[in-house]
């Protein structure tokens, strides 16, 4: 009963209207920055690497790894064989288009939170809650909002998210190495603690050398995969772009469900728009608001344009996937005999390597899963922290509590545990539902908020055709008519002096 509760609870909130709604807030904004997501992809790369940390703030591309690894996870490789499965190879496509779209919401979200972010406890914060009372107007009601975002997403990122990660994780160690689930659960609860009880710059750290290193080695893995199968390549292609518009007739049927699934696991793989990017951003120590825009906009990219589609190909070039009706659970095409709906995931893409190397894909895909689930974890705590700091300031007028924050951290690594033990199911299902709350608070607030990010995105091109040097480039929000923006309206009059 509790399975079929949330099952309802996820249809209604993961309807028709939220896959519009980000498709809206994509175009919205890739127009009104006259398509910056490609303009500006050198100034992206360039500011990944500039700027440095501070006793205060992590540096860009800390800020960078911290909300990649939050966006690198199950969901790159879970995530990507649920889309297949269920919307057959159009939904790569779909979850290519809604990256390449939510790369202007991840800069308008990123933007805003870097605008209206606070120094709490020697540490930068921000985030959606921060820029939705203070971009309204600090009134009744932007505050009454940002709690709810705040509450919504401490539910959400500290209980419903976290069992995704874990279980995958369990899953693909106990079928690999046979280690059992329980075994797993004390071992990454172990480990999780350690990180997250040193804070987010220990985070920034971990997420630095981690990130980096795993992603580079699973899209190595990709590269060989592809050149091992290159003749399939156009055919792939072409496979995919017209299962993508139900020009195939063994998908024509499941058009709506190859849309559907390609946004849902594009958003939550990528976040872009779900309001989880903007709490790393603003943690970042830089001179505009606009630069950690450009650079999680580049994040999206890595996500889903490199991870996603290294996924995506392994599946679709080796022919280890099958495709169901999502109505009525049936068969539609079958490429591996003997595998059920309940195989679906992360066994996909473990089969698909093991054509090149027998053996190897289950511990290789383990390895990678343990890697990307296990920073998802760290990025999640500290998401979670950033919201409820801002609660407990709220409600204790201004006091921090390290009895909240422990009892935080006790509960996801209670959840990390729960996950490692629950069906696979189950806990996508309460991802999907945090995932989906988050977005339907986010993706209205920025879009409400797009005057103020976008006066940032001028302000920072045109100082930039100025010719000033990315270096030097500031900010001053009174100039621009933007108020609210304490942190750097201070920043200035001390620069000023």
């Amino acid at each position: 009963m509790m399975e079929d509760i949330i099952t309802t609870i996820n249809n209604i909130v993961w309807s028709n209207a939220l896959v519009v709604l980000c498709f809206i807030s994509g175009i919205y904004f890739s127009f009104r920055t006259r398509f910056s997501q490609i303009r500006n992809i050198k100034e992206m790369v360039g500011l990944l690497f500039s700027g440095q940390s501070s006793e205060k703030g992590i540096s860009s591309f800390q800020g960078f790894c911290t909300a990649l690894a939050g966006r690198i996870g199950t969901g790159n490789i879970a995530g990507v064989a649920t889309a297949i499965a269920w919307g057959g190879p159009g939904a790569l496509f779909w979850m290519w288009a809604i990256a390449f779209l939510g790369a202007g919401s991840a800069f308008a979200e990123s933007t805003l939170g870097q605008l209206y972010k606070e120094e709490h406890d020697g540490e930068y914060r921000g985030g959606p809650a921060y820029y939705i009372e203070k971009g309204f107007g600090s009134t009744t009601f932007s505050k009454a909002y940002a709690t709810l975002f705040a509450i919504v997403t401490v539910i959400a990122i500290g209980i419903l998210l976290p069992g995704v990660q874990s279980n995958s994780i369990a899953v693909s160690i106990n079928n690999a190495f046979g280690i059992s689930v329980n075994v797993t659960a004390v071992f990454l609860v172990i480990l999780t603690g350690v990180v997250i009880f040193g804070g987010i710059k220990r985070i920034g750290s971990a997420a630095e050398f981690i990130v980096p290193f795993m992603g580079g080695a699973y899209i190595l893995m990709a590269v060989v995969i592809i050149i091992a199968n290159i003749g399939d390549l156009p055919g792939v292609i072409a496979l995919i772009f017209k299962s993508a518009f139900g020009a195939e007739a063994s998908f024509g049927g499941i058009l709506g469900s190859t849309i559907a699934w390609g946004v849902k696991r594009g958003v939550y793989s990528n976040e872009a728009g779900q309001g989880t990017g903007p709490q790393a951003s603003s943690a970042a120590e830089v001179s505009h608001p606009a630069k950690q825009g450009f650079v999680q906009a580049f994040s999206v990219y890595v996500d889903t344009l490199f991870v996603c589609s290294a996924t995506g190909f392994m599946i679709l070039m080796t022919g280890c996937y099958n495709t169901f009706n999502e109505f009525t659970k049936n068969i539609m095409v079958e490429n591996m005999p003997g595998y059920a709906i309940e195989d679906i995931g992360p066994v996909y893409t473990q089969n698909a390597i093991n054509t090149l190397i027998p053996g190897f894909g289950g511990a290789f895909v383990a390895i990678a899963l343990f890697f990307f689930a296990f920073t998802t974890l760290m990025a999640y705590y500290y998401i979670a922290e950033v919201n409820l700091t801002y609660l407990v300031k709220k409600f204790t007028g201004g006091k921090s509590s390290k009895l909240s924050i422990n009892c935080l951290r006790i509960a996801l690594l209670a959840m990390t545990a729960f996950g490692c033990i629950k069906s696979a199911g189950l806990a996508w299902t309460m991802g999907d539902i945090g995932v989906a709350m988050m977005a339907w608070l986010n993706l209205i607030a920025i879009l409400a908020l797009s005057k103020k990010a976008l006066l940032c995105f001028n302000d920072y091109e045109s100082q930039l055709k100025a010719g000033v040097p990315r270096d030097e480039i500031s900010f001053d929000p009174i100039r621009l008519g933007i108020k609210g923006a304490d942190f750097w309206e201070q920043k200035h009059h001390n620069k000023a002096k």
